[in-house]
């Protein structure tokens, strides 16, 4: 295995080192298509282009074949039509695996000769949203990425040796695009062609690795959610496990470390500023190697100088706190300040201070603007804020909260709307962006249960379903201990039945209904559904580990 330096993946002789497994992609196979897609490029004079593409190897073909070509390539972080239409001025055409776009092999020509690229190249746009959830473009010239690249290899390059890299996050973002494609295409170590973001996949990959070995760039969501079905005995084996895109909480950094016999290597970082530092347990952050720190007098803000960067530095809205060995402690963000009535509110002071509560495991909060503007919080339940829930109700939890926050703030700030979870959702990147929040905050409480997984067999239909935390079904009934209604569950057998059968349209009535078990908030139960379309009854049965809550047979027919 040798390196290859970024800009000279074209220009040396092709040799047989792995780019991709399955599908089998070698480096010389990927010279040849990045040449020809090189040369159909130049031949159509296309300058800008947009890239979306599953597969990292056709990825790393398309983008070595732009480069090559001269041409600038955009990365959006996602193909839906609101996405296309903002950045649709600034590209020509759209090379994804989608139908209607331009797949990669149309593009192909007379191939260009060999050669390095330009490393004063502009030749990357990253699409990314911040904290606010609005979208904006950050050029990176080729040396920029090579830079960090090198440095990558530096720190952490003699521990992966030959291991293949597998990871659950997008090629389409910073962090994956370097970890999982670029980094290793330059060191020769095979990379894994799909993104991975379930703990099931990830093992069953790493497991044949066989002697290569494996290493892991993952994200926060990803990684604090890896249960104990895993063969953790088999995964320690990992060389190392990247985290990137958010913080990584540090009781499930622990639990990693006593599985694996290692701490998760967190990166902190961001799209505008590449790589800043990193962490391996413990708090403080290590500045990168060739990575400069200092602290904005007036705001107590980061500033980071780094050879990546494409000016003499760039300020973040990262509070931190300096330390005397160079390294730093992040305080919150800044940038995360909003105001109600002129007065200005930290949004991460409160989430702090929220999930220093013994019933919060993590929480964020947001503006709802309704008739006047008010915060809401989006709050993750530890085990024991379910129990309050359940034992208590919503009402007693959302006050308790409520009264703990009015110790850290005026009243002014106290959410007025609160909305409760087993876990606060996150994109593939492990980061919940301001704007999610607040469409969260401003959706209504559901009403119908979350659908896990499901399958038939001989005509019978087996769901498994999560019971919502904030279900609206559960205000009133009962206010102390919140119970699903009788009612609600035979609708919701109904309504679940005609998602998966062809019932008939009128409902005619009941028989043999029987409840025998409490259905509560966030229960994982289970039903089963049958159609008998020659009597016209549709047989249903909720249960939970196997002891039964409810069952009856609803009465359907064709017309009224």
């Amino acid at each position: 295995m040798s390196w290859i330096p970024l800009q000279a993946l074209l220009a040396r002789p092709a040799d047989a080192r792995p780019v991709t497994l399955t599908p089998r992609l070698d480096h010389a196979d990927l010279q040849t298509r990045a040449l020809a897609l090189a040369g159909g490029l130049a031949a159509r004079g296309v300058r800008d282009l947009a890239v979306h593409l599953e597969d990292a190897g056709e990825l790393a073909i398309a983008l070595l074949g732009a480069w090559r070509a001269g041409a600038r390539v955009l990365l959006p972080a996602d193909l839906q039509p609101a996405s296309r239409a903002r950045l649709a001025p600034a590209v020509e055409l759209w090379l994804t695996d989608q139908p209607g776009d331009t797949p990669l092999d149309a593009l192909l020509g007379e191939p260009l000769p060999a050669a390095e690229l330009d490393p004063a190249h502009e030749g990357l746009l990253i699409a990314t949203s911040g904290s606010s959830g609005q979208s904006k473009l950050i050029g990176k010239r080729l040396a920029q990425l090579a830079g960090e690249l090198e440095i990558l290899e530096e720190c952490w390059g003699a521990r992966l040796g030959t291991a293949q890299v597998l990871g659950s996050v997008s090629t389409q973002h910073l962090y994956g695009l370097l970890f999982r494609l670029l980094w290793p295409l330059c060191a020769g170590r095979p990379l894994g062609a799909r993104a991975l973001p379930f703990a099931e996949d990830l093992q069953q990959a790493s497991l044949v690795a066989g002697e290569r070995g494996f290493a892991w760039v993952a994200s926060p969501a990803l990684l604090k959610r890896m249960g104990d079905n895993l063969d953790w005995p088999a995964l320690a084996a990992v060389r190392r496990v990247f985290s990137s895109g958010g913080p990584l909480p540090a009781e499930a950094a622990e639990r990693l470390q006593q599985r694996l016999g290692q701490y998760p290597v967190e990166v902190y970082g961001s799209s505008e500023t590449g790589g800043i530092a990193w962490r391996q347990g413990g708090q403080a952050w290590t500045p990168l190697p060739g990575v400069a720190i200092d602290q904005d007098g007036d705001t107590g803000a980061l500033h980071v100088a780094s050879p990546w960067l494409a000016g003499a530095g760039e300020p973040t809205a990262d509070a931190v706190s300096l330390l005397a060995d160079g390294r730093f402690l992040l305080k919150g963000r800044l940038d995360r300040i909003v105001k109600l009535e002129e007065k200005r509110i930290a949004l991460p002071m409160l989430e702090a201070a929220l999930a220093e509560h013994p019933f919060v495991a993590e929480a964020r909060l947001g503006v709802v603007q309704e008739n006047r503007a008010s915060l809401g919080a989006l709050v993750a339940l530890s085990a024991a804020g379910l129990h309050a829930l359940r034992n208590g109700g919503r009402r007693a939890l959302t006050d308790t909260l409520r009264q703990h926050l009015a110790g850290h703030c005026e009243a002014l700030a106290l959410p007025r709307r609160w909305r409760l979870l087993p876990q606060l959702p996150a994109n593939p990147q492990g980061k919940l962006p301001q704007a999610e929040v607040e469409a969260l905050l401003a959706a209504p409480r559901p009403k119908t249960p979350e659908r896990l997984a499901q399958h038939e067999q001989d005509g019978q239909w087996q769901l498994t379903l999560r019971v919502p935390l904030d279900l609206a079904h559960f205000s009133g009934h009962f206010p102390q201990t919140p119970v699903l209604p009788g009612v609600v569950q035979v609708d919701w057998a109904l309504q679940l039945a005609r998602t998966l059968l062809p019932l008939p349209a009128h409902y005619r009535g009941m028989e043999v209904l029987k409840f025998q078990q409490l259905i509560r908030p966030g229960d994982h139960i289970a039903l089963t559904l049958r159609f008998d379309a020659a009597r016209g009854k549709l047989y249903f049965a909720f249960s939970q580990d196997d002891k039964p809550c409810s069952s009856g047979r609803i009465l359907l027919g064709d017309a009224a």
